[in-house]
């Protein structure tokens, strides 16, 4: 698998860049995960919006999802030039905006909940719901025998652990530093990020969903003191293979 950092920053995007999207690839089937704010522009420096396959979204908060109304005007055009041959889904949780992922003939939703397991193209998908303001779904995708998962936004519960267990990347939300407290807003700091890594024995662990504020290096040092394995900061258009 290929993951490509669409976007990384929480709530809004820092200038020229995006919120949270992540291009995820195998034997040319193009999966997007999460579509929030500047991920269309972003998207088109690394690939053709004719060939993605799929958009999958973890819940309905704008830094994770407010890009689909561009994208979708972006299919309709593509489609009536004859790019684009068939209707792109979008699989989401039921909720206020799931009926808008049906437009017209060029996009359509398909929901999902806790239990459900999607097969798109290569990859097998399950969930974890999350202890989040709005609902929102932790996720897993595996690809033959390698592993990669996803926090979104959530904060800590002790299931996670188990469910994230040896997975060969972790992308983990990391919103707030070591000495802030999330759980009301339903996010992890850097202490958690860590030892839902270690936990969960992880390969490499990806910390994303980043704040505005402070110094960044600092959220990766103090991840360290309870995760011992391998640790990077997302960056915008960054490349991952696992």
């Amino acid at each position: 698998m290929k993951v490509t950092v669409i976007g990384h920053w929480g709530g809004f995007p820092k200038a020229g860049e995006a919120t949270s999207a992540y291009l995820i690839e195998y034997n040319n089937y193009k999966l997007l995960l999460e579509c929030g704010s500047g991920v269309v522009s972003s998207l088109q420096k690394v690939m053709d919006l004719k060939d993605l396959d799929a958009v999958l979204i973890s819940h309905y908060h704008y830094d994770h999802c407010c890009d689909l109304g561009p994208l979708q005007y972006a299919i309709q055009i593509k489609t009536q030039l004859q790019e684009i041959h068939k209707p792109l889904p979008i699989y989401a949780p039921d909720g206020e905006f799931f009926n808008l992922l049906k437009w017209e003939d060029y996009t359509y939703g398909v929901s999902f909940k806790e239990e459900s397991i999607l097969n798109l193209g290569p990859f097998e998908i399950s969930f974890i719901k999350n202890v989040h303001p709005l609902e929102a779904y932790s996720i897993k995708i595996k690809c033959g025998d390698k592993v990669l998962s996803y926090t979104s936004d959530t904060s800590y519960f002790d299931v996670l652990p188990e469910f994230f267990n040896n997975s060969d990347l972790l992308i983990c939300e990391c919103s707030f530093y070591a000495h802030m407290d999330g759980t009301k807003a339903g996010h992890l700091n850097s202490f958690q990020a860590g030892m839902l890594a270690e936990k969960a024995n992880v390969k490499k662990l990806l910390l994303t969903h980043l704040p505005h504020f402070g110094n960044l290096d600092n959220l990766k040092i103090q991840a360290k003191k309870h995760y011992e394995g391998d640790i990077t900061l997302a960056s915008y258009l960054m490349e991952i293979k696992i």
